[in-house]
């Protein structure tokens, strides 16, 4: 029944030691077998979530920066794209500064920051993803830029969220995907957007997609997917409005669902 599965990778796909197990692995070349689509979602950058992709032997586009940036592994053809607009990300930047805010930018696929300190460090080498250090931000800011992304405690987080979508208005779509880190995308850069459209590419019905997530930032695929699976780590959240709730990432749970519902195991 099911045609395509958008599946999340941190925290969903690969377990707390970052990899990909042999059962899952197994199960999605099972699921490919079937001629089922089988595609990542992530707030990754794609140059980070396509090296995860390309290790799992996936061909297909894949869905990045929160659904900011669809693209084709084989040729890196862009299929969506939807960029931060120029004003938001620039009062953005007025409001981080004017608060001693630590904001990241992707431009052209590269992680960049104002200053060097630990918060950038950590989430570097979180996403094994490598940072450029541009003292000259606003040079950055009039740039194209599918994220933008605070990182502060997530009370704090929590608290300035609901100022900065009135400050931002509503054409950029901010979520969480992990709870100290704040994102920001262009209204129509979600997951959810992304699943559509990848449906439409592969002229698959909405009923026949599957997406499977652990954080909030998963919650507008699950809700476009015909079957919305949280795994059993994910955010209460995310449980409460999932069609089903499989094992956690470190008990094979994308494996569990795919048996489940896709190869009827």
């Amino acid at each position: 029944m099911y045609k395509l599965i958008a599946i999340d990778i941190d925290d969903t796909l690969i377990n707390d030691d970052k990899e990909v197990t042999p059962a899952t692995q197994q199960a999605l070349e099972q699921a490919v077998a079937k001629d089922v689509v089988v595609t990542l979602a992530t707030g990754r950058a794609y140059a980070s979530a396509q090296k995860i992709a390309r290790q799992t032997g996936l061909n297909v586009p894949i869905i990045t920066y929160q659904g900011a940036l669809i693209k084709n592994l084989m040729d890196e053809k862009v299929l969506y794209e939807r960029y931060v607009p120029k004003d938001a990300a620039h009062k953005l930047f007025e409001y981080c500064i004017e608060h001693n805010l630590h904001l990241q930018v992707y431009i052209d696929d590269k992680l960049y920051a104002r200053e060097e300190n630990q918060k950038l460090k950590d989430y570097s080498e979180l996403n094994r993803t490598p940072y450029f250090i541009e003292p000259d931000f606003e040079k950055l800011i009039a740039q194209k830029t599918p994220k933008m992304l605070i990182i502060d405690d997530p009370a704090y987080l929590d608290e300035i969220a609901p100022v900065l979508r009135e400050l931002l208005g509503s054409e950029v779509h901010i979520t969480k995907s992990k709870p100290h880190f704040l994102e920001f995308m262009h209204f129509e850069g979600t997951k959810g957007h992304a699943l559509t459209f990848l449906a439409n590419h592969f002229n698959v019905d909405m009923a026949q997609t599957m997406a499977l997530g652990d954080s909030w930032n998963d919650h507008e695929m699950l809700e476009a997917a015909g079957l919305g699976v949280a795994m059993g780590n994910a955010i209460q959240a995310l449980k409460d409005i999932a069609d089903f709730v499989t094992l956690s990432n470190n008990e094979d749970g994308v494996k569990a669902a795919i048996d489940r519902f896709v190869l009827n195991a």
